[in-house]
């Protein structure tokens, strides 16, 4: 008999504050439990999720028999298995010449996967990731495994924009479903602009949402600099050389800094780094300052109520919500996931 939506269950492995849940619950999925081992994500995991178990563990630390049978399955009963492995070793800003920090300690958390795929053995495997896993060998020799299990694996490299999120981001998806052939969503045929999903907030400090009106102070310099790059997708380059910097001059890498965002476009990949200016594109197409924590929460496609831990203040805030998996891009693969499952 094939299984109704609410039947499906799901793990959210590395589950950072919830991007990757909400997705996931979006598609139908229940979320048995989900594992995050940083404070302040695993804080704003529960202020969404409240009714999902979360354990705040290192992953390295979780023994998955254990967790399987607390948890009343055996094996092959979990419907879906998913979650984004922490990924700045493999991701190209850490690398100047073409390469990636392969040996980096968080890149072994990728083969966490097949611990929990070996216990549990679930019905299906995503994973997301940024484009650079692809080339490290531990990519192959987790899909190597995956077949040996008797799962058909593919992946691809996908930009999110495609799928609804207002947003540039390419990252790698890995499909594998056990005895069926995997499937991806189609693309959704029209992208959403940043004027759509950020044009018709209020003006900073007009409110009272933590995310958007929170104080921000820059130097008479820095703000003079932002005033000067031209509106609606401008660029420090269109500068004259009087107005640019030296170290600008110097160095002709890294062009998106202290550029504004286009009304009519997508945004840039929000990263860790999306509240400050030279950091990349991240000015506001029209106003002179840099977009808020609200702002870049909602290109990475959170809903207005979703609620994000400021305990260690924004810049941390900042970097959770530069890692988080868009929800919608998530989603948009779950539901292929879930109509394989249910056999539709």
């Amino acid at each position: 008999m094939s299984k109704s939506v609410a039947d499906l269950t799901a793990i959210d492995l590395f589950s950072g504050c919830g991007g990757l849940s909400l997705g996931l619950c979006r598609a139908g999925f229940r979320i048995l439990t989900a594992i995050e081992s940083e404070p302040v994500a695993a804080e704003t995991y529960l202020l969404n999720h409240a009714s999902t178990e979360l354990i705040e563990k290192d992953i390295t630390t979780i023994r998955p028999t254990y967790l399987r049978k607390r948890l009343n399955l055996d094996k092959g009963d979990l419907d879906l298995l998913a979650g984004c492995p922490p990924c700045q070793g493999f991701s190209q800003l850490w690398t100047m010449n073409g390469g990636y920090i392969s040996n980096d300690p968080q890149n072994r958390l990728v083969l966490q996967f097949q611990k929990f795929v070996r216990a549990f053995l679930p019905k299906a495997v995503m994973m997301e990731n940024v484009p650079g896993l692809a080339f490290d060998h531990r990519h192959a020799r987790f899909v190597k495994f995956l077949q040996s299990l008797g799962y058909a694996v593919e992946s691809r490299i996908c930009n999110a924009a495609d799928f609804g999120v207002p947003q540039r981001r390419r990252r790698l998806i890995l499909i594998a479903l056990h005895g069926l052939k995997p499937k991806f969503s189609k693309k959704s045929g029209k992208r959403v602009s940043v004027r759509q999903t950020i044009g018709s907030l209020h003006t900073p400090g007009e409110g009272d949402d933590p995310l958007h009106d929170y104080e921000v102070s820059r130097s008479p310099a820095v703000l003079k600099r932002i005033s000067q790059i031209p509106k609606n997708g401008g660029s420090r380059g269109q500068l004259s050389a009087r107005k640019q910097l030296k170290c600008h001059k110097k160095h002709d890498g890294f062009r998106d800094v202290y550029g504004r965002m286009k009304w009519s476009d997508v945004s840039p990949t929000i990263t860790g780094g999306c509240i400050n200016p030279s950091k990349g594109r991240f000015l506001h197409p029209m106003q002179d300052r840099a977009i808020t924590l609200r702002e870049a929460a909602l290109l990475q496609g959170f809903p207005m109520s979703y609620d994000f831990a400021m305990t260690r203040g924004r810049y941390h805030a900042a970097q959770m919500i530069g890692n988080a998996f868009p929800p919608k891009f998530a989603e948009m693969h779950a539901r292929v996931i879930a109509r394989s499952l249910k056999g539709c």
